[in-house]
């Protein structure tokens, strides 16, 4: 199936230069579009002095990377490039494909975004995360299901996050128990 979908969308690349050359900047260049758009929103936010939202952002991305980097040592999927006959439009080097790093910064930074600094600009840069993943099959370097990993990974790391600081939050207001007077 993986494959198959895989087929599916980079059997379109080669027909059309001006869309290849579309689908090539959004699989190399957006994500530095996506990574802008979230530093504004972290300078506006550290302005605003949303440091505890800019830090679970930032812990968010730390964890996803960490979870990539495990999956990405426990499986030997490699690049479509690889095994299959593709329609390789950017030079990439050969490796393990799954998740798509790509995907997972992407995909993260508009989660975190979207559960900890700002839901409407989050909506802006989902999008940018979808165009990337579908432009990194069109352009050969990924399986779909390198690109839902990159999602999956991403929504696990910011539930991760947000209920770590939920239950931190919880800790510091809950009232002290009182201590038994020691005997004389």
């Amino acid at each position: 199936m993986n494959y198959h979908l895989f087929s599916l969308i980079n059997g379109w690349a080669g027909r059309s230069d001006g869309l290849d050359d579309v689908m090539e900047f959004l699989a190399t260049t957006l994500i530095y579009v996506v990574f802008a758009g979230a530093f504004v929103l972290g300078a506006q936010a550290l302005v605003r002095r949303r440091i505890r939202a800019l830090v679970l952002v930032g812990a968010s991305l730390a964890v996803a990377f960490a979870v990539a980097m495990v999956l990405s040592r426990l499986n030997d999927q490699v690049r479509p490039f690889q095994t299959h006959h593709v329609h390789q439009l950017i030079a990439h080097e050969p490796g393990v494909s799954l998740p798509s790093d790509h995907a997972t910064a992407a995909f993260t930074i508009a989660v975190a975004i979207a559960a900890f600094l700002h839901r409407g600009w989050s909506i802006l840069l989902g999008a940018g995360a979808l165009a990337i993943g579908f432009a990194r099959v069109w352009v050969g370097v990924h399986y779909p299901g390198d690109i839902l990993a990159g999602l999956v990974i991403a929504v696990l790391a910011v539930g991760i996050v947000a209920l770590g600081d939920r239950v931190v939050r919880r800790r510091r207001l809950a009232p002290s128990a009182p201590t038994a007077p020691t005997a004389p």
